[in-house]
């Protein structure tokens, strides 16, 4: 298709433009939309920071009829579709990346592009626009990191473990337990990452959406995290998961 922009940021933005255009009243070309659909979904990158209604909308046709019900007023409409765009724009713009975030994402996707990557990206779209979800996804992060390693090692795990127990277990396995070691700065930091995976479940048991049905009290009022909080959240898990999957990997080599 020759009027299809080359970079991927230029495809995107038309993508919400086609959409924007059929929410509001147009008729963008659907071939467009579908040709632009099938080469962003392919980027494993970009996948899970695309909107849900371009992941399940495969036409244009399905995607008025998810939108038409929801909104009646074309500024609505228009609103609802930027700012499901935001996320994958603001990562093709760079826009919200801490120092650490390509390290740590070239360490995941050489482990595991389709599960583990895949939930670090996520974690990233949300670090900013929902602090929330994100808090979750960077406990969810350590857990699959935590289970891939467990199942490479051939340990066993119950379903029902938190993530201290796997943590603990992925520890022992990979000699990275304070207590198998005797060198006095060693013991400190395995034994600081220990607590930061401990402070993480606590972070998101105190903040997370895993816990918005709660009712808040006088004791424990609701309190809503900051994107700093995310960001520290993320961030840590994104530096225990690297730390974890390059002593997995290189544990192989030897």
């Amino acid at each position: 298709m020759d009027d299809i922009p080359e970079t991927r940021m230029e495809q995107v933005a038309m993508m919400e433009g086609i959409l924007i255009s059929r929410a509001t009243g147009g008729s963008p070309d659907g071939h467009t939309y579908e040709y632009l659909r099938r080469e962003v979904l392919a980027e494993a990158d970009l996948k899970p920071l695309m909107p849900e209604f371009v992941r399940t909308c495969r036409d244009l046709g399905a995607f008025w009829s998810h939108v038409k019900p929801r909104f009646d007023r074309y500024e609505e409409r228009r609103t609802y579709i930027r700012d499901a765009f935001a996320p994958v724009m603001d990562h093709l713009e760079g826009r919200n990346r801490a120092p650490g975030d390509a390290v740590v994402g070239d360490a995941l996707v050489s482990f595991d592009a389709e599960g583990v990557h895949a939930v670090w990206t996520k974690a990233l779209a949300r670090r900013t626009a929902d602090p929330e979800g994100a808090i979750t996804v960077a406990r969810t992060l350590l857990e699959a990191v935590c289970k891939h390693i467990l199942d490479g090692l051939d340990i066993s795990y119950a379903s029902k473990d938190d993530l201290p127990k796997l943590y603990g277990a992925v520890a022992t396995g990979l000699r990275l337990a304070p207590d198998q070691h005797r060198d006095v700065p060693i013991k400190a930091i395995l034994g600081g990452a220990m607590h930061l995976v401990n402070g993480l479940g606590t972070l998101r048991n105190r903040f997370s959406d895993a816990h918005a049905d709660d009712p808040p009290t006088d004791e424990r009022p609701r309190v809503r995290p900051s994107p700093r909080h995310a960001s520290l959240a993320v961030n840590a898990a994104g530096a225990v998961a690297t730390f974890l999957v390059e002593t997995y990997q290189e544990r192989g080599k030897s």
